[in-house]
């Protein structure tokens, strides 16, 4: 099983590193999370360099994508080379999500063509004039495709993605052991409430 998390020049760490750690809290020889990237290495928005993972072309053969989002997004949409790439993409084969101003790039992709999103502020206007409506929530899915607004939002992503690929218990242990001491129980509670009704089959809080 193979989760990439897409990576580009000026991203956002919270956005790529919260979604990388808490899905690594899979304890599984046949789950693998990467950082992908369209080059060698990537420097964030505040100077983070990190190497690649996995390639772009690797991406659009994952089990799931998370889009991450970042400063240089609006220049993504509009480089041919990635986008003749990522246009590979396939919810009917995949679990597509986006993180922030990643939704914009699923909008260019039409892999929101009639399906509301989530995404940061900042990033709001874009994909409202890329014809895509914006929810205010930090989270929504529908079928194979979610997006989350606000960085520390993507904690729901993952859970989403972890319950999609393995089972509530799962993404509820993950959850758990990233939540502040003290305040777990909330946490999780919180987040399942947020990802529970854009699941297949509504699932209960686990214990």
């Amino acid at each position: 099983m193979h989760i990439a998390i897409l990576t580009f020049e000026g991203y956002n760490e919270l956005d790529s590193l919260i979604a990388l750690g808490v899905l690594n809290r899979v304890a599984s020889d046949d789950w693998r999370v990467t950082i992908c990237t369209p080059t060698a290495r990537v420097t964030s928005m505040n100077g983070v360099v990190v190497e690649q993972m996995s390639t772009l072309d690797e991406a659009v053969e994952a089990d799931a994508v998370i889009v991450g989002s970042g400063i240089a997004t609006r220049e993504v949409v509009e480089d041919p080379a990635i986008m003749r790439v990522l246009r590979h993409l396939d919810p009917a084969r995949q679990l597509i999500a986006a993180q922030c101003s990643g939704a914009l790039v699923l909008a260019r992709l039409g892999l929101l063509d009639g399906v509301p999103a989530c995404t940061d502020l900042t990033t709001r206007p874009w994909v409202v004039a890329a014809g895509v409506e914006v929810l205010d929530q930090p989270f929504f899915a529908r079928d194979n495709v979610a997006t989350a607004g606000g960085c520390l939002a993507s904690h729901y992503l993952a859970a989403w993605l972890i319950t999609r690929l393995r089972s509530a218990e799962d993404a509820r242990e993950a959850l758990h052991y990233v939540a502040p001491v003290g305040e777990k129980a909330e946490y999780v509670s919180r987040a399942w409430r947020n990802v529970t009704p854009y699941l297949p089959t509504a699932a209960p809080v686990p214990a």
